[in-house]
C-alpha cells in the first residue's frame, strides 16, 4: 500500500502534467467519500479550510491518480508582498500545501506528540491541520494581516489553532505548555537559518520543553553555497545544537510544485 506522503506526491505529479489553467496558485483534495488514506472528517475540514481562505476564488473537478479530486485556484500574491515588509521576516509567505501541512500533523501524532507549534505560519494551515487531528495547536506568525487571515479562518470553521502575531526569535515560549511538543519551523536553511537556531536554542533552555522536537524546511537547491549542505542544508544546524535527525519525510510546497523533487522536512530533537 501507498504511504500518505507517496500518495500525495503522485497527486503533484498528476496535476503538473494535467492541469489547464493558468493560476500560480493551485491546491487539490480528494473528494469525500474517498479510499484516500484521509478520513472523510478530516477531508471535510480541510475543505473548509480552503472554502474559507479568501487565497482560494475558484474550483475545477479532475481525476488524478485514478481519484476523484478538487483543485482549487487562487492567488497568493497580496500576501506574498505584504509578509515582506518585515525587517525580521526571514521567508516570505509561501506555503506548504494543505495536504502536506496535514501530512506533517500526521506524523507529529504519530511521533507521539501532543502539542503542534507552527512558527512562521503564514495562513495557519499546519496549526489548523494539527487541531483537526485532536493536538493542542498554537500558531506563530510576524505579519499582522496573515494572522488577521488566520483568525478569520478560525472563525468561520470553527476550528481554534490560536493565532499568535509575534516574531517568533523574542518570543516567550515559557507561555507554551507542558504538553509534549514539536515545532515545525518555516524557512529553507539558506534563508532561515537564524529563525531556527533561535527557536530552538529558546525553547530548548525551558527545562520542561527540553525534549521537545522540530521540523525543519530542508532544501534540494543545486546552486553553489558556500555552507554546508548536509541533511538537506541542515547538517551545520543540527551539529551545532546537537540534535539528532528522528525521520525524514519530502512533500510538496508551491516553490517545488514545477520540480521534479519535493521540499524535505527534517524531524529532529535533542540528545
Amino acid at each position: 500500500m501507498e504511504s500518505l506522503t507517496e500518495i500525495i506526491c503522485n497527486l503533484k505529479y498528476d496535476l503538473r502534467d494535467l492541469y489547464k489553467g493558468n493560476s500560480h496558485t493551485i491546491e487539490v483534495l480528494p473528494n469525500p467519500p474517498s479510499k484516500f488514506q484521509i478520513k472523510d472528517e478530516h477531508l471535510l475540514s480541510l475543505y473548509a479550510f480552503l472554502e474559507n481562505n479568501p487565497i482560494y476564488s475558484n474550483q475545477i473537478v479532475q481525476k488524478l491518480s485514478d481519484i476523484d479530486c478538487t483543485i482549487f485556484e487562487g492567488d497568493l500574491n497580496n500576501y506574498w508582498i505584504d509578509s515582506l515588509k518585515h525587517d525580521s521576516s526571514y521567508a516570505p509567505f509561501y506555503p506548504t500545501w494543505l495536504l502536506s501541512a496535514f501530512c506533517l500533523s500526521v506524523e507529529a501524532e504519530k511521533l507521539g506528540y501532543e502539542q503542534i507549534i507552527d512558527i512562521g505560519s503564514g495562513d495557519g494551515r499546519i496549526a489548523y491541520s494539527g487541531k483537526i487531528l485532536g493536538l493542542n495547536s498554537i500558531s506563530i506568525e510576524i505579519d499582522e494581516n496573515l494572522v488577521d487571515l488566520q483568525e478569520k479562518i478560525s472563525d468561520k470553521t470553527g476550528v481554534k489553532f490560536n493565532p499568535i502575531c509575534s516574531d517568533a526569535t523574542t518570543y516567550d515560549f515559557t507561555k507554551i505548555s507542558d504538553k509534549p511538543s514539536i515545532f515545525i519551523i518555516g524557512g529553507v536553511p539558506e534563508i532561515g537559518e537564524v529563525l531556527a537556531e533561535s527557536v530552538i536554542k529558546n525553547v530548548l533552555k525551558i527545562e520542561r520543553l527540553s525534549k521537545s522536537a522540530f521540523a525543519l524546511t530542508g532544501s534540494h537547491s543545486h546552486r553553489k553555497f558556500s555552507r554546508d549542505t548536509t541533511d538537506f542544508g541542515w547538517g551545520p544546524t543540527i551539529k551545532k545544537l546537537g540534535l539528532n535527525i528522528i525521520s525524514t519525510h519530502s512533500l510538496p510546497t508551491y516553490w517545488t510544485m514545477d520540480q521534479k523533487f519535493e521540499t524535505p522536512y527534517v524531524f529532529v530533537k535533542k540528545g
